[in-house]
């Protein structure tokens, strides 16, 4: 069995945005000459998450607003005790949750074993600063 780990890392300008990140798995994954196995791609920080789903503006706005509304932004600790500590994304960690922290996908004849429609995102939810996600690709 092989298998390949990268890192990539992202420095969002926005507190809240999405990246679609699919064309830099696939290379990691041509790469690595793997074509049967499984590919995990995670954000490894907790205000920030990956997630697959289609790459429709539209789409994008209505998750933006939908997480506002479920978790908006207060930099205050009047609404998330998280931000007793200092730190004003209460509502990023929140976000996050909501959104996950990694997906799977199925690596067959050395390409992402996608659904119609399906792409990797980004989703960044306490921006401005540099994040990292592993990609780790594992298979024959």
């Amino acid at each position: 069995m092989k298998s390949i780990r990268r890192y990539l890392t992202f420095n969002v300008p926005n507190r809240m945005d999405f990246v679609n990140i699919t064309y830099k798995v696939e290379n990691i994954l041509e790469e690595s000459g793997i074509q049967e196995g499984l590919c995990l791609v995670n954000a490894m920080h907790i205000t920030a998450s990956v997630f697959i789903n289609d790459d429709e503006p539209g789409l994008h706005r209505d998750y933006k607003k939908w997480l506002e509304w479920l978790a908006p932004f207060d930099a205050s600790s009047k609404t998330y005790n998280h931000n007793l500590s200092g730190e004003d994304n209460g509502d990023a960690h929140h976000k996050r949750q909501i959104m996950g922290r990694e997906v799977v996908i199925a690596v067959t004849d050395g390409r992402l074993d996608f659904g119609p429609w399906e792409q990797i995102f980004y989703g960044e939810f306490d921006g401005k600063r540099p994040k990292r996600i592993l990609v780790k690709i594992i298979g024959e």
